[in-house]
């Protein structure tokens, strides 16, 4: 692990990640954080003259440039020994993010999220879960109240439906080894129940076989509120980060109409790991 990519909108929900990101680094003995900013020209309606308007392209580039410049020197203050840069591009935020983090030999993306309201997450969602649906490489979701605690104890959020073909098992077992943490599993079991033994019994075999190499302890709930079930666990086993793997079937799972790992995005109370095969 080389440095971390930090994309930012200069927002204090930002700020709090950079923070998260920068003592995340020193537990994992990352020595580079790279802030990352990218922007796009904002369309203005004129009500006078007719038609759509676009500001000057230079100009934006610019106020960006600043805007990213006054944020690292801010991050520079809480840096300690590691190293701080900054990338400015033109272009969406998620689109192309993983070419970002080839360049900048980044093995992990921190950005913050703002919870919101029922509208933004059933229609609008945010950028923070825009970029762990479209990013290969893992991304730390920091709640905007998060402070940091150095990552002891790592919980892996499971359904066990397939998880010999969808638990990227070297990239959890390459971060746990990292931390140093104790790894656990939580089945929360928000489903009609099967009426086939060898049904539970050949999940429950897959997600054993396919974890062993982790030594994780297992846990089960029947809550069915899937949000309430992980921060209770959370609170009770003093948990510092949560591990989600989406599941690439469907419409991503439906990662936009309300899966377990947006709702986790934004209702958790500590950082989520989302995690691709």
């Amino acid at each position: 692990m080389q440095s971390i990519l930090l994309p930012t909108d200069f927002s204090p929900t930002a700020k709090n990640a950079a923070r998260y990101a920068l003592e995340l680094a020193k537990q994992l003995g990352i020595p580079r954080i790279v802030l990352y900013h990218s922007y796009e020209i904002p369309l203005t309606i004129d009500p006078i003259s007719p038609g759509v308007q676009m500001l000057d392209m230079e100009s934006v580039k610019a106020n960006a440039a600043k805007s990213l410049e006054n944020f690292e020197v801010q991050v520079k203050a809480f840096a300690g020994d590691i190293q701080v840069e900054h990338l400015n591009e033109y272009g969406a935020l998620a689109d192309g993010l993983d070419e970002v983090c080839t360049k900048t030999n980044a093995a992990l993306v921190v950005m913050g999220i703002t919870g919101g309201s029922v509208l933004e997450e059933k229609l609008i969602g945010s950028n923070t879960v825009s970029v762990a649906k479209h990013t290969r490489v893992p991304v730390i979701i920091v709640p905007a109240g998060a402070s940091f605690n150095r990552v002891r104890s790592v919980m892996l959020a499971s359904d066990f439906e397939r998880a010999d073909t969808t638990v990227p098992v070297q990239r959890i077992k390459q971060f746990i080894d990292r931390a140093g943490a104790k790894f656990f599993v939580f089945h929360v079991e928000n489903k009609e129940p099967v009426t086939l033994p060898s049904e539970v019994m050949g999940e429950d075999f897959a997600v054993h076989d396919v974890l062993q190499e982790l030594h994780p302890e297992y846990h089960f709930t029947e809550n069915k509120n899937f949000a309430e079930a992980v921060n209770d666990f959370v609170t009770e086993h003093a948990i510092d980060l949560v591990i989600s793997v989406p599941k690439e079937h469907g419409f991503f799972a439906g990662l936009f109409a309300g899966n377990h790992t947006k709702i986790l995005a934004f209702h958790s109370h500590v950082p989520v790991m989302v995690v691709h095969k």
